[in-house]
């Protein structure tokens, strides 16, 4: 398969995006939810690491840039339907979420609303802190 060859197999939406799921590799806990386009694909596969699309920043973003929060990236599949992407992760620190949380599927639906499951691991303003101005 050609380098593009792989890329153009997958069906990216009208916005040239592809949803992402990213998983933890050794506990196999759904971690979060985000965007790739191309690039951010290529750089993926290219570093080791996961790197998504902010829609909100219109930009790449290296997860872990600003958290250290990194994610080494093991294998990465393709759904049946050739339009979702699977990223079997290492997280680095063990959070994955900016509320501080290993997960960023922390609330579960119970007894007609959504209850919070999992602890803060560390407050987000100490995570993000060192990535503002002081």
């Amino acid at each position: 398969m050609t380098t593009s060859a792989w890329l153009k197999k997958i069906k990216w939406d009208e916005h040239g995006l592809v949803p992402v799921i990213a998983q933890e590799a050794a506990t196999g806990d759904i971690l979060m939810f985000a965007w790739m386009n191309r690039e951010a694909l290529e750089r993926t596969v290219a570093t080791g690491e996961a790197v998504y699309w902010s829609r909100s920043r219109k930009k790449l973003w290296h997860k872990g840039e600003e958290s250290g929060h990194v994610q080494t990236v093991r294998e990465i599949r393709l759904d049946c339907d050739e339009d979702v992407v699977l990223l079997k992760i290492e997280q680095k620190g063990g959070i994955a979420c900016h509320t501080g949380r290993h997960s960023c599927f922390f609330q579960k639906y119970e007894n007609g609303d959504w209850q919070t499951v999992e602890p803060v691991l560390q407050d987000p303003d100490t995570i993000y802190s060192k990535s503002k101005p002081s």
